[in-house]
């Protein structure tokens, strides 16, 4: 058999109206489309793990056949824009957290996808909440820790989950990278940034002389390597910064190398709001949980309102803890930061089309429109509110999670 025949097989089924597997339809009393206005009694179609039709049940048929999940109300699903589930599990042993070595301060050579266990419980958990796609691999607490990638909320295999393989770089820059008395490089924010410019510099020269080849060529330095796609804008550097003076580094490194950045946790942000508008940059604001201590002492649960009233493209996330089980619950985060200024139509937009805009994934997911996944969150009221549930999860037009959470 050909490889093109399960195509061509999936194409004959569509065609004579069959369903398989990745058919269903989704009826719900409030559909948030996120792209448009909510409807009320609204449908989703989902053919082939696509949406194809969406809109009120009245001028929206369900195709005979399909299975029909029905909810009170129905959201594109979540999109949690930075995580380390996956690297870090559930039981915060040695054994089962990679999502961060501290052996050396600088390891841009560290892929996300190397280390992500795609049947760690902690995705199943977030899955049940409707989180069903994740910005996930190496954490902040590293000058730079390594790579970052993306990945559906399914799968028993890296393959079967990873959707973009090398999604950012991740950087860190505040105290965090130099505790007090752990003696290592770097032991300042001077020297932070020392290292930075010094590694930069280095991939520039590196980038330059394998691309004009010849007896000088350097051989492969894979650290080099991927600090040069950051600097040739193919892979985004991903800076972890809380304090004002630490977010003003990171627009200032930016505007020195000319890389692409993404601002993370920005606890002090609302500081900065007009030199971040300026730089184009976007924000992946820290959880509004997140505990307000060290570097994260003026965190306020108004932040990500503050910065979307600006202007400033942001996206909400579930974050990393020290602690078991190293993740937040990503609807309910935004559903403080909904009740701190924000509103629930754009904390919503942050945890679903934002998000996925701000990650590059827009095409894929975040709203509920024809030619996008079918993924989809079930709640058995308003998602953010305490007492109602996560009835179900799709991932491409597959339950992945039934239940009550």
């Amino acid at each position: 058999m050909s490889r093109s025949m399960p195509a061509l097989i999936v194409a004959v089924l569509l065609l004579a109206g069959l369903a398989h597997p990745q058919d269903l339809a989704v009826r719900a009393g409030l559909l948030h489309t996120v792209s448009g206005a909510p409807i009320t009694d609204g449908v989703v179609v989902v053919r082939g793990g696509k949406i194809v039709a969406v809109g009120p049940a009245a001028t929206t048929p369900i195709p005979e056949g399909l299975r029909v999940l029905t909810a009170a109300v129905a959201t594109p699903g979540l999109v949690d824009a930075h995580s380390v589930v996956g690297l870090a599990g559930h039981l915060n042993q040695p054994s089962d957290q990679d999502q961060l070595d501290t052996s050396a301060p600088i390891q841009p050579e560290l892929r996300a996808i190397d280390a992500y266990n795609a049947r760690e419980r902690l995705i199943a958990w977030v899955a049940s909440f409707g989180v069903t796609t994740l910005h996930t691999g190496h954490g902040p607490g590293a000058l730079i820790s390594g790579e970052t990638l993306i990945a559906k909320t399914r799968g028993d295999t890296v393959d079967e989950a990873v959707i973009v393989p090398r999604a950012a770089l991740a950087c860190t820059l505040g105290p965090s990278t130099h505790p007090e008395g752990s003696g290592k490089s770097p032991g300042t924010t001077g020297k932070e940034l020392a290292l930075l410019r010094e590694k930069f510099i280095a991939a520039q020269a590196y980038r330059s002389k394998r691309a004009a080849g010849g007896d000088e060529a350097p051989e492969r330095n894979l650290a080099l390597e991927t600090l040069a796609d950051v600097l040739a804008g193919e892979l985004p550097l991903m800076i972890t910064a809380q304090r004002h003076l630490d977010i003003t580094n990171a627009l200032r490194l930016r505007e020195e190398f000319g890389f692409r950045l993404m601002l993370d946790g920005a606890a002090e942000g609302y500081l900065l709001t007009d030199e971040i508008l300026a730089a184009g940059v976007p924000v992946i604001v820290h959880p509004a949980m997140e505990r307000a201590e060290g570097e994260r002492e003026n965190l306020t649960f108004e932040n990500a309102a503050r910065l979307h009233a600006a202007g400033i493209p942001i996206a909400l996330q579930s974050g990393y803890e020290a602690y078991v089980p190293k993740t937040r619950v990503l609807l309910y985060e935004a559903a403080v930061a909904a009740a701190h200024g924000l509103g629930a139509e754009a904390a919503l937009a942050a945890c679903t089309l934002g998000a996925a805009r701000v990650l590059g994934i827009e095409a894929r997911v975040g709203s509920l429109e024809p030619g996008k996944d079918g993924d989809l969150a079930l709640y058995d009221g308003d998602p953010f509110e305490y007492t109602t549930h996560c009835i179900a999860t799709v991932i491409e037009g597959e339950v992945v999670f039934e239940g009550s959470r």
